[in-house]
C-alpha cells in the first residue's frame, strides 16, 4: 500500500457561486500544466473535489510543483481504497504508519455516501480501535492530537489522508485577465507581479533597456526574475524595450528635477501602446508609496496624466521588510540585488522633485516632442516568451 493521490482543497474558489465551474477548470488546466511531465500522472475532478493521480510516482517532487499554484488552498496525500471496512483499516493504519513523532491521533470520518451500512461515529469508533491495537505507544485526543487522520467515504470510492500541507491560496491564473508589470530587476516589481498572479491575472512583462549604459547582465538578470515568476503561473512574455535614444532625450531636453518624472511618464506611454497591441487591460508596478521621490502621492498623480488604463500597486502599502520577506520565500531576492544596474537607477538626478506638478510638466514636454522616439522604440521591442524550462546561452539570447 502507497500513497496513490494527493487531494486538492480549493478554499476561495468554492465561495464564487455560479462562477466558480470557470474558476475550477482554469484551476485544472493550471495543475495539469505542472504535472504533465510526470508519466501517467492525471488530474481528475469529483463533485467538490480535485484530485492528482499518482500513478506510481514519488509524491515529493510533483507536491512541490502543484503547491506554488495559486488557487490552491492546501493538499494531502491520499490514499484511495473501495467502500470496504477492511481496505479503511488497512489504509488508516498506513497512513498513521508514515509519520515520526506521533503520540496522539484522532479519527475523522465524514460520510458523504449515505448509504453506506455505518455511520460515521461508529467508523470513528472501529478504525481508531484497529489503530490503538495495531501499534504501541499512540493513543487517542480528540482535542489536541498530534496527528489527524480523515476518511472520506465518497460514493466512488473512500480517500484516506493525514497530514496537511498549505499552500498559496488566491485565484487562479488567468481568471482575471492580464496585465503589463514593469519589471525594473530590482526586488519590488518581481514580488508585486507576484501579488498580481495571487489574484488570478496572467502577466505579461516590459522592461527599458538602456545599452550601453545597462548592460546584457541586467537584461539576463530580468529575464531570469521572470523565469523564476513562471513555477507559480503560465508562461511570461517580457517585451524588451530599446530606450537609450529616449532616455538620453529626456535628460537632455528635460530639467534636470523633472526628468525622472518624465521618464516615468514616456514609460507610461509606451506601456499604454503595448498593452494595446497585446490586448491587455492594466499596468502594474512595484511602486510603495513613499519609498522613492517618483513614488510620492503628487508624483504619481502627475504621472498618472498619461494613462487612463488602471495601474495595479500590490505594494502600495507594504514597508521594504514586508516586501524583502516575501522576495526571499518566492525565490527572487537573491537574483534583484545583483549588481547589474537598470536605467531607473543610472540617470538619477541629484534633486528630483518630490511634488512635480502636472501643469509644469505638461509645459516643459510641450517644447519637445518625444512621439518620433516612443513609436522608434515600440517598433524596435524584442519580446522574448519565458517558461520555467527556458534555457538562455552564453551571450544571454534565449534558446526555447
Amino acid at each position: 500500500m502507497q500513497y496513490d493521490h494527493i487531494l486538492i482543497r480549493y478554499g476561495e474558489l468554492a465561495l464564487k457561486g455560479k462562477n466558480a465551474k470557470q474558476f475550477i477548470l482554469k484551476l485544472h488546466d493550471n495543475i495539469h500544466q505542472q504535472v504533465k511531465d510526470f508519466d501517467g500522472v492525471k488530474v481528475m475532478r469529483t463533485q467538490g473535489r480535485m484530485f492528482v493521480l499518482l500513478n506510481g510516482n514519488d509524491p515529493e517532487p510533483i507536491v512541490e510543483k502543484i503547491k506554488n499554484v495559486f488557487g490552491i488552498h492546501s493538499l494531502s496525500l491520499a490514499i484511495r481504497v473501495e467502500n470496504d471496512v477492511e481496505e479503511i483499516k488497512e489504509a488508516a493504519l498506513y497512513a498513521l504508519n508514515q509519520e515520526t513523532d506521533v503520540k496522539t491521533f484522532k479519527m475523522s470520518v465524514r460520510r458523504t455516501k449515505k448509504d453506506f451500512p455505518i455511520r460515521s461515529g461508529e467508523m470513528n469508533h472501529i478504525l481508531g480501535s484497529h489503530l490503538l491495537t495495531n501499534t504501541e505507544g499512540i493513543t487517542v485526543d480528540v482535542h489536541h492530537p498530534d496527528l489527524e487522520i480523515k476518511v472520506e467515504i465518497r460514493k466512488e470510492a473512500t480517500y484516506i489522508t493525514s497530514g496537511t500541507i498549505m499552500c498559496r491560496g488566491g485565484l487562479p491564473v488567468g481568471t482575471s485577465g492580464k496585465s503589463l508589470l514593469l519589471l525594473s530587476g530590482g526586488i519590488d516589481s518581481p514580488v508585486a507581479g507576484f501579488l498580481a498572479m495571487k489574484r488570478g491575472v496572467h502577466l505579461e512583462a516590459i522592461h527599458f533597456h538602456s545599452p550601453p549604459f545597462t548592460s546584457d547582465r541586467a537584461k539576463q538578470k530580468v529575464l531570469d526574475l521572470a523565469k523564476q515568476l513562471t513555477k507559480y503561473g503560465k508562461s511570461i512574455k517580457v517585451h524588451i524595450v530599446p530606450f537609450t535614444k529616449l532616455q538620453q532625450e529626456i535628460f537632455r531636453e528635460m530639467p534636470n528635477d523633472y526628468a525622472m518624472t518624465i521618464m516615468r511618464r514616456v514609460m507610461f506611454r509606451v506601456s499604454e501602446q503595448l498593452c494595446k497591441q497585446e490586448g491587455i487591460l492594466s499596468l502594474t508596478t512595484g511602486e510603495n508609496l513613499g519609498q522613492v521621490a517618483s513614488q510620492t502621492m503628487d508624483s504619481m498623480h502627475t504621472i498618472n496624466e498619461v494613462t487612463n488604463y488602471p495601474i495595479l500597486r500590490p505594494l502600495i502599502a507594504m514597508d521594504k521588510e514586508e516586501v524583502i520577506r516575501i522576495a526571499q520565500d518566492i525565490g527572487t531576492y537573491e537574483t534583484s540585488i545583483l549588481p547589474y544596474e537598470d536605467c531607473c537607477t543610472i540617470f538619477v538626478p541629484k534633486s528630483p522633485k518630490t511634488k512635480p506638478k502636472r501643469d509644469k510638466v505638461n509645459f516643459y514636454e510641450a517644447k519637445y516632442d518625444f512621439t518620433p522616439s516612443i513609436e522608434e522604440a515600440i517598433d524596435g521591442i524584442e519580446t522574448i516568451k519565458v517558461t520555467e524550462k527556458t534555457l538562455f546561452n552564453e551571450d544571454f539570447t534565449d534558446l526555447f
